[in-house]
């Protein structure tokens, strides 16, 4: 049994604590949050006590600890747990810097203790299919990757200015999905960015619509598509096109009524948002966590994962910025 102790009680880690729970190879031992009354109530509604980062973090008897708080504090709390002696699943992103990510990842791995990243999206049921069809060779060799991401609606804008922008708060999702599905790290990219959906985004510094290619040493091409503004709902969509066939994996929907009259034939809109969309991902994300920890598997997001992703997040930001290709 993985006992586990959870930093950050927000709306991510209740939806990690409801996991760690409810998986029949680990218990929440312990939760906290920098506002003691969520860490509280949280504990209590699954049997667990209410403590301080810095308990848990000391208690020999917790094995891991699940890092979701503020994403300013992702290094530090990684540093700390695995200096500790402690497994580590921390949310995207390792940092809002590649050269604090970096360092993190020298002083972890001086420890020697695991580091999974939280990249959801990689254990969808949907996409992990389309990703083993691929490997199979199905298509054949993958040639051009899309990857569409469009929000229902955006964030607040006091979010924005503490979210490191859309590139690394956003789109790293989909920078380490192309590197999933791809199997390979780009050369160049070229990216984008516009302020459309709301004034306020852009006066702050940042895009709220963007898009991203990424170039392969052999070629091939992925194109990112982002929006903070789909007014249909959680836009979430993959195509793969390989030299002997096409994957795809599509939007989940509300439901599967269709209606078919002579006016037309119409279906349910996608789900709202990402905790709607994306359940079934996080729990299977944990379950391969517990599964690397008490089996002995490799850990299927490892931190280089998540550095991969933010060196191509910054450099999207610096694209978007200058207008040029950036060398990869």
């Amino acid at each position: 049994m993985l006992k586990v102790g959870l930093l950050g009680a927000g709306r991510i880690g209740q939806v990690h604590a409801v996991n760690i729970a409810g998986n029949r190879r680990s218990t929440l031992v312990a939760v906290s949050d920098v506002q003691a009354e969520a860490a509280a109530e949280l504990a209590a509604r699954h049997g667990a006590q209410a403590r301080t980062s810095d308990e848990i973090l000391a208690d020999p008897a917790i094995d891991a600890v699940l890092v979701a708080t503020s994403t300013d504090t992702h290094s530090d709390l990684i540093e700390a747990a695995t200096a500790a002696g402690k497994a580590v699943l921390c949310e995207k992103p390792v940092d809002l810097s590649l050269d604090r990510a970096q360092a993190c990842l020298d002083r972890v791995s001086a420890t020697g203790r695991p580091v999974m990243i939280g990249f959801n999206r990689r254990f969808d049921p949907n996409f992990a299919a389309l990703k083993t069809a691929s490997l199979a060779g199905e298509i054949g060799k993958a040639e051009l990757l899309s990857l569409t991401s469009f929000d229902p609606a955006p964030p607040p804008v006091s979010y924005i200015k503490v979210s490191g922008g859309l590139f690394r708060d956003m789109m790293i999702h989909d920078f380490d999905m192309a590197n999933f599905l791809m199997d390979d790290r780009p050369v160049s990219l070229r990216a984008v960015g516009s302020s459309l959906v709301d004034p306020e985004i852009g006066a702050a510094g940042d895009v709220d619509t963007a898009v991203v290619t990424l170039t392969y040493a052999d070629g091939r091409i992925a194109v990112i598509k982002n929006s903070r503004r789909a007014v249909y709902g959680y836009d979430q969509r993959i195509e793969l096109l390989g030299a002997e066939g096409l994957l795809q994996a599509n939007n989940m929907l509300e439901n599967t009524v269709v209606k078919s009259t002579t006016a037309g034939v119409v279906s349910a809109k996608p789900t709202y948002f990402f905790l709607e969309r994306y359940m079934p991902a996080y729990a299977a994300e944990w379950e391969a966590f517990v599964a690397a920890m008490l089996d002995g598997q490799a850990m299927p997001v490892t931190l280089e994962d998540g550095i991969a992703a933010l060196a191509l997040a910054e450099a999207a930001t610096r694209s978007a910025r200058s207008g040029e290709s950036v060398a990869l």
